[in-house]
This record gives structure tokens, C-alpha cells and sequence, in this order.
């Protein structure tokens, strides 16, 4: 088993108000699996996400990551297994500026301490930008720059893929590239674990989990309904 929640709660106490984000989520994923965390805003999916994704620990209960107990990781351990084993795909693309899009990709490596730049432009060449590996954020499209941020997200090899909102700042058919993208990459043992609002873009995935008030309200499997690189 990839990734276990057993009975996850995450409470938040904000000016004496307690927020119960998450209320007793139980979320199994396998390697290989391709899945889509959809609800409404206050949901609860992106909270989720941050404690797939290590950024966030829960109040209470257990989460296991390829059979690990990640409760009892230091903050140092935990960051070192987030470097090495999650990837992250965010809506805001969050490159550097002043990097190349190769330098981009290579920033978990030097986080790692791993110099290792032909890595990085295999990374690009599986999204299909080696050619584009000098350029600047500034001089990258939407989807160039996202896919620049996959590459990113794979270059060490993760465990799993987590994007948040991956198409959020994309037009259509950047949107349908990415996808299929995400795609591709599940079919090659890439586990996905993404975060969307958009019925359009879960419909890519093969697994779809519905959060509604802290709680997970659904669980289905999800027939492939969408053309490879197309949004209905």
C-alpha cells in the first residue's frame, strides 16, 4: 500500500473558534493509481492534499506512507522524505524567475544534494521540452511553464504526484495537454494524486474521491470517458 489515512481528523483553532477541517478520513491509495480529490470549497480536499503531501500533520489518527508511520517523523525527516518521494504539481506553476527552466527542474536535485544535470534534462525531455531548457519562466507559455513544473515534480523519481488545481491557470487547450500529460505518465507507473473543482478534468482520472464538510462522501472508480489530450 502507497499511501494509508486511518481515521484522520485535522482541527484548526482560529481567534477560539475550532474548525474541524477534516473529520475521520479513511483514504487508501495503491501505487500505480490515478485519482481525483474533488468538493466544494471548505471541503476539506486541499487540507487533505497538504497532509497527503507532508506539508501539514493531522491532529489526530495515522497516516502511512509505503508502510511507514509518517506521525512520529521530525520535521527534518519528514522534509527529507518529501524531496525524495512526493512530487508537487501547484497551480501558480511557483518557478523561479530568474532560473531556466532547466535550472527549475533542477532544484529538488541540488535540495538532495545530488548534482546530476543530465537527470534534469531527461525530466524535461519526458514532458517534451528539452528543447525549451534555456528559457525563462518569462519566455514560456501557461502550459510550458506547468509542464516545466511536472518535469520538476519528477526528477527525483517520486512515489506519487500530487498537483493542486493543476489546470487552474490554463486556458482549454493547455488544460487538455497537461492533462494528457498526466496521463501518459500514469500509463508509465506514475501514481497521480490531483486536486480539482473542474468535473472536466477529473473525468481524465481513473478514480475519483469526493470530500464534502471534512468527510469523504464518495469513493468510485471512473471509467475512462475522455478522449487522450481533449476537455469535453
Amino acid at each position: 500500500m502507497l499511501i494509508e489515512l486511518r481515521d484522520v481528523w485535522k482541527v484548526y483553532r482560529m481567534d477560539g473558534v475550532e474548525v474541524q477541517a477534516l473529520r475521520g478520513v479513511d483514504l487508501r491509495v495503491e501505487a500505480g493509481e490515478f485519482v481525483a480529490i474533488m468538493g466544494p470549497s471548505g471541503s476539506g480536499k486541499s487540507t487533505c492534499m497538504n497532509v497527503l503531501g507532508l506539508l501539514d500533520r493531522p491532529t489526530s489518527g495515522e497516516y502511512r506512507f509505503e508502510g511507514r508511520d509518517t506521525t512520529a517523523l521530525s520535521e527534518v525527516e519528514a522534509a527529507r522524505l518529501r524531496n525524495r518521494r512526493i512530487g508537487f504539481v501547484f497551480q501558480s506553476f511557483n518557478l523561479l524567475p530568474r532560473a531556466t527552466a532547466l535550472e527549475n527542474v533542477e532544484l529538488p536535485l541540488v535540495y538532495a544534494g545530488v548534482r546530476d544535470r543530465q537527470r534534469a534534462l531527461a525530466a524535461l525531455r519526458s514532458v517534451g521540452l528539452e528543447h525549451r531548457a534555456r528559457h525563462l519562466p518569462s519566455q514560456l507559455s501557461g502550459g510550458e511553464q506547468q509542464r516545466v513544473a511536472i518535469a520538476r515534480a519528477l526528477v527525483m523519481q517520486p512515489a506519487v504526484v500530487l498537483a493542486d488545481e493543476p489546470t487552474g491557470n490554463l486556458d482549454s487547450r493547455a488544460s487538455a495537454e497537461v492533462m494528457q500529460l498526466f496521463q501518459r505518465l500514469n500509463r508509465e507507473g506514475v501514481t497521480v494524486i490531483l486536486v480539482t473543482h473542474e468535473a472536466e478534468v477529473a473525468a481524465f482520472a481513473r478514480r475519483i474521491v469526493q470530500f464534502r464538510d471534512g468527510r469523504i462522501v464518495a469513493d468510485r472508480p471512473n471509467p475512462p470517458r475522455v478522449p487522450e489530450g481533449s476537455l469535453r
